[in-house]
């Protein structure tokens, strides 16, 4: 369906965002580390308890939502295959950081969550990660490492993610019911986005 140019009304109880789809088909240059004491740790089992504390912390203020709703079947279908890797980017001996490799589409790599908590933003934790995440992704026989971010994620998140070396592809729209009037998210998460009831 192609939304008609103008103002579309988005009902009462749900949220709306611009999503963008950026892709890059070859390893860019990567820049220098900026200085800081982070680690990165491999989980290869991760727990569905340890994963869901981490994505929250990572992404609540972002409303990300999609893994708290997941039964605990399908969460461990995702996270736990064995072509879905995830790291934690570790800071004074606490997981304070999300990266989410998914290579089970072939030839391809999608970047499927990415962040750092919210004491990490602005301290170049989060160009450290993408540094690692490029190294990873690429030292697959990939030809394509892609990502989507939204317009409820961090106001510097799509330039990131150009500076990074993407292209912006693809944009949609994505309507869902707000997660603050069902408790998956607090209610006073992602102050930046109005409740609209």
């Amino acid at each position: 369906m192609i939304l008609p140019d103008g103002y579309s009304d988005v009902p009462a109880g749900k949220i709306a965002a611009v999503v963008t789809h950026l892709e890059m088909t070859e390893l860019p240059v990567i820049p220098s580390d900026p200085p800081g004491a982070w680690t990165l740790r491999r989980v290869e089992t991760p727990g569905l308890d340890w994963y869901r504390d981490l994505y929250r912390r990572v992404g609540e203020e972002w409303l990300w939502f999609s893994r708290t709703q997941m039964a605990d079947a399908e969460l461990a279908a995702i996270i736990q295959a064995p072509r879905v890797e995830v790291y934690a980017l570790e800071y004074d001996g606490r997981a304070e950081g999300l990266l989410e490799l998914d290579f089970r589409d072939a030839g391809q790599c999608e970047i499927g969550f990415f962040g750092v908590t919210t004491k990490l933003i602005g301290s170049g934790a989060g160009r450290w990660l993408m540094n690692r995440a490029l190294e990873l992704a690429w030292s697959r026989p990939i030809a394509r490492l892609w990502v989507h971010t939204c317009t409820f994620d961090h106001p510097s998140a799509l330039g990131f993610y150009q500076r990074a070396g993407f292209r912006s592809f693809r944009r949609q729209v994505e309507v869902a019911d707000d997660p603050r009037l069902d408790g998956r998210a607090p209610r006073d998460a992602a102050r930046h986005v109005p409740v609209i009831e």
